[in-house]
């Protein structure tokens, strides 16, 4: 879903050529239909199952937006001349990139796309988020936030998310304590890789609200696959959840699948 970093959050579904603006639908009653029909969002071909987050097999298997390091970018192979599409690595991942810290279920470390914030953040249901360090490429980010991962989380519990649960907390004195304790291996990548390629910042802490009208008590989710019609009153908007009096559904999880919506008075 589409976004705006307003307060709060503006979201945008988009239906094959239309786009539905969410926020004003929050009250309503709503049904997702899923046809049945799964379409690659890279080559358009049909495909049984949805593979990477919309994607046949074929294309899981040769794009470099479906390659392990994606997930885990310190395995990134751009520089052994192994990239699977090394236009798109040039772009996506030799390129200036941000280690943060953000409050989604407690504090936990990230890297994004510097063009990807402050969206990445919003797309994890952050409620505070800083950026900590700046570095020349996604590989870099990735050796720093192992680093990280040694001190402070890397996942999200999507169910503390979903349901408001979030501890306040101070992520400037966070950040400050975790540079402080990784210094040795902020050294030894600077030595390695140059002093410009890992830089601190001193950019604020940004807060973020969203559209939500009731948080569940319990958080029970939808799966298309099993019940391709899913229907309640829209109670709010978090991260790339969908949240209805009768349960939640990731959107993002079903971006390659044909989906009917229809919006009740």
């Amino acid at each position: 879903m589409p976004v705006t970093a307003s307060d709060p959050v503006e979201y945008v579904l988009r239906v094959g050529d239309e786009s539905l603006a969410l926020n004003a639908l929050i009250g309503h009653p709503i049904s997702l239909e899923f046809t049945g029909t799964i379409r690659c969002i890279h080559c358009d071909r049909s495909t049984r199952k949805s593979f990477g987050q919309g994607h046949c097999y074929p294309c899981f298997k040769r794009l470099a937006a479906c390659d392990s390091c994606i997930v885990n970018p310190e395995k990134c192979h751009y520089h052994e001349g192994t990239c699977r599409e090394p236009e798109w690595g040039e772009t996506h991942c030799m390129t200036e990139h941000v280690v943060y810290l953000a409050n989604s279920s407690g504090v936990k470390v990230g890297i994004t796309r510097a063009s990807q914030v402050p969206t990445r953040w919003v797309d994890q249901g952050a409620i505070t988020a800083v950026p900590m360090l700046r570095v020349a490429t996604r590989q870099l980010a990735g050796f720093v936030e192992v680093a990280c991962k040694q001190h402070v989380a890397d996942r999200t519990n999507w169910r503390t998310m979903l349901k408001g649960e979030a501890p306040p907390i101070d992520l400037e004195a966070e950040k400050r304590h975790l540079l402080g304790v990784i210094q040795e291996e902020l050294a030894a990548l600077r030595q390695q890789h140059g002093d410009d390629a890992i830089r601190e910042v001193t950019e604020e802490c940004v807060s973020l609200s969203y559209p939500v009208q009731v948080w569940p008590d319990k958080v029970k989710s939808h799966n298309l696959d099993k019940t391709p019609l899913v229907t309640g009153r829209l109670e709010g908007i978090k991260g790339q959840y969908l949240m209805l009096d009768t349960g939640v559904i990731n959107i993002r999880k079903y971006t390659a699948y044909e989906v009917r919506v229809r919006v009740q008075d």
